[in-house]
């Protein structure tokens, strides 16, 4: 069989939400996002984003390592060193998120403004 399978609107629903529940998890976002200048090591990443716990950045990085989107190099060294860095194709989720971040950080204010407009209608 040759070029592209049929498209199913089943298929392609189901497809978009498996993409779209890894990046669903507001940890992923910030991991790629900090990720997306070069590798770091776990405590380096941790503080990098802030707020986040050791177990959820563990699930998240498996979670993330999983998918194809971080791989994890462990340094033979003493002790050893083990460093976090995006793929190929969590380089191509970097650019839309850093755009999606870029857009909350100009809107933020709108946004703070609708919701504060919101709740003194109810």
């Amino acid at each position: 069989m040759t070029g592209k399978p049929k498209w199913l609107t089943s298929t392609a629903i189901w497809s978009t939400r498996v993409s779209l529940a890894r990046i669903d998890n507001k940890w992923t976002a910030m991991v790629v996002l900090a990720l997306g200048k070069g590798g770091l090591r776990f405590g380096d990443l941790r503080v990098r984003i802030g707020g986040i716990s050791a177990k959820m950045l563990t699930e998240t990085l498996r979670d993330l390592e999983r998918d194809g989107l971080v791989a994890r190099h462990i340094h033979a060294e003493m002790p050893p060193r083990v460093q976090y860095e995006l793929t190929d194709l969590g380089r191509s989720l970097y650019k839309p998120l850093q755009a999606i971040g870029r857009w909350a950080e100009e809107h933020t204010a709108e946004v703070l403004a609708a919701r504060d407009a919101y709740d003194a209608r109810q």
